[in-house]
C-alpha cells in the first residue's frame, strides 16, 4: 500500500480517540512543568498505539519520548500540553498534542517501509518556561534530522510568524512609612514602578516596529496607607531576531533603572526564562507542508484570513539548528485570537476536531515526502543535530 494511504488510513482509524484525548486535555488544563496527566494522557495514547515511550527525559518529569521504526532518517514531532492561567487552554495545545500523536501513530505505521525513525517528544512548558530549549541542552533532539507541529491559531498558514522573546521580573526595594503622617521617611517603590513604565511608554515612539513590550504588575503594595517597600513587574520583550531583542532589552531595561535612580529604591531584575529565538522554517519542508495542507482542502495565507501577527515559541530556538516547520491551522474564529477565553471555547469544538486530525495527516504527508524525495532525504541526513560533546557538532 501506498505510505501516505496507509498513514492516512491509521489516522482515521484513531479519530475518535484522537478527538477523546484532545477534548480531556482541554478539559484538564495545566500549567507548564506540572501537566503530569496531560503528559501522561499523551504518553499512554502513543504507548498504547505501540511507540516505545521513555517518560520523565532530560530531568523533566513531563517530558518524555515515544519512538517508531529504525531507520536513519529521525524525525521529530513535537507535542505541547501546557495550559495558560487562567484562560486554561487558549493557545490550543490540546490541538497539539492530538495532532502529535496522530501524526506519531501514523507514521509508526509507515517507518520502518520508508526508512525513518519517528520520535513524538513531549515538550513542556512552551508558554514561558523554554521546555524545548531544555531539550535541545539536554539531548532530547540529538540525532535529529528534523522536526515539526502544528499550531492553532485564527488563520491558516505555513509558514506562521515566531519572532524572539525574552521575558524578565524586575524587583524595586524601598522603605516603608506611614503614608500621611511620615511620608518624607519613606522610599516609595511603587513609584520607581511608575517612573519605569512612563519611561518604557515614551520610549516605544523611538522602538523599531517589529518590538513589543509589554507586562503586568505582579506586586504593588501591600496597603494604601503604608509606603510601598517593595513592588515587582514581569515584562516581555519580542523582536524580530535574537540580535534585535538583546539591543530592544537594553533599552527597556534602561527604562527599569530610570525608576530606581528617580526614587532612591534598589532594582533587581532576573530572566524569568531562557530567550526564545524567532522561527525559521525550512523551505522545502514548508512547500511540502503547504502543498499537502491545500491537498486536504485547508487554504493557507494568503489565499484567505487576516494577516498574521507575530508571536514566539520556543520552537523557533530548535528551527535554527534542525530544519522544521511550525504551521498554524485556523479554527475560523477570527477576531477571537489566541489568548482570549474565547479561543479556549474555540478549541474544543468540531472546527478544532479537524485541525487535529487535518494537522495529524499533513504531518505524517510531510515527512512521508521528506523520506521519499531522494534530494530532501539526502540534504536532511546532512544535518544530524548533536549536542556540543555528545558525539558531533551542533548541527553538521
Amino acid at each position: 500500500m501506498d505510505p501516505r494511504t496507509a498513514a492516512r488510513d491509521r489516522i482515521d482509524a484513531s479519530r475518535d480517540a484522537l478527538v477523546d484525548l484532545s477534548r480531556q486535555i482541554h478539559a484538564t488544563p495545566e500549567v507548564g512543568f506540572s501537566e503530569f496527566v496531560s503528559a501522561a494522557a499523551v504518553a499512554d495514547a502513543l504507548e498504547l498505539a505501540g511507540l516505545r515511550v521513555e517518560r520523565g527525559i532530560c530531568d523533566m518529569p513531563t517530558a518524555f519520548a515515544a519512538r517508531a521504526g529504525s531507520g536513519p532518517l529521525r524525525i521529530a514531532i513535537c507535542a505541547e500540553y501546557d495550559a495558560l492561567p487562567a484562560v486554561g487552554h487558549a493557545c490550543g495545545h490540546n490541538i497539539i498534542s492530538a495532532a502529535a500523536v496522530g501524526a506519531g501513530i501514523g507514521l509508526a505505521a509507515v517507518a520502518d517501509a520508508i526508512g525513518i525513525e519517528v520520535v513524538v517528544l513531549g515538550t513542556p512548558s512552551e508558554e514561558g518556561g523554554g521546555g524545548k530549549i531544555l531539550l535541545l541542552e539536554r539531548g532530547g533532539f540529538d540525532g535529529v534530522n528534523a522536526a515539526m507541529m502544528v499550531h492553532p491559531a485564527p488563520f491558516e498558514t505555513g509558514d506562521m510568524p515566531m519572532i524572539a522573546a525574552t521575558h524578565f521580573t524586575v524587583t524595586y526595594r524601598g522603605k516603608e512609612a506611614h503614608a500621611a503622617a511620615f511620608p518624607e521617611l519613606g522610599v516609595n517603590a511603587s513609584d520607581a514602578l511608575t517612573v519605569a513604565q512612563v519611561a518604557v511608554g515614551l520610549l516605544r515612539q523611538q522602538l523599531p516596529p517589529d518590538v513589543r513590550v509589554h507586562g503586568i504588575v505582579i506586586k504593588g503594595g501591600d496597603a494604601m496607607n503604608i509606603i510601598p517597600a517593595e513592588t515587582r513587574i514581569e515584562y516581555m520583550v519580542r523582536s524580530s531576531t535574537l540580535a534585535g531583542l538583546e539591543a530592544a532589552k537594553a533599552r527597556v531595561l534602561a527604562c527599569f533603572e530610570a525608576g530606581a535612580i528617580a526614587t532612591g529604591c534598589s532594582m533587581e531584575s532576573m530572566q524569568a526564562g531562557p530567550d526564545y529565538a524567532e522561527v525559521r522554517a525550512d523551505p522545502d519542508l514548508l512547500a511540502a507542508w503547504e502543498r499537502n495542507a491545500r491537498a486536504l482542502g485547508r487554504h493557507p495565507w494568503p489565499d484567505t484570513g487576516p494577516v498574521p501577527t507575530p508571536a514566539s515559541t520556543d520552537m523557533g530556538n530548535v528551527s535554527l539548528v534542525i530544519p522544521s516547520i511550525h504551521p498554524a491551522m485556523s479554527l475560523d474564529c477570527y477576531p477571537v485570537v489566541n489568548h482570549q477565553p474565547e479561543f479556549a471555547a474555540a478549541c474544543a469544538t468540531p472546527v478544532a476536531d479537524r485541525a487535529a486530525i487535518d494537522g495529524a495527516i499533513g504531518m505524517a504527508w510531510t515527512a512521508i515526502d521528506a523520506a521519499t524525495d531522494p534530494a530532501l532525504r539526502e540534504r536532511l541526513l546532512a544535518r544530524e543535530f548533536r549536542v556540543a560533546g555528545t558525539g558531533g557538532g551542533d548541527a553538521r
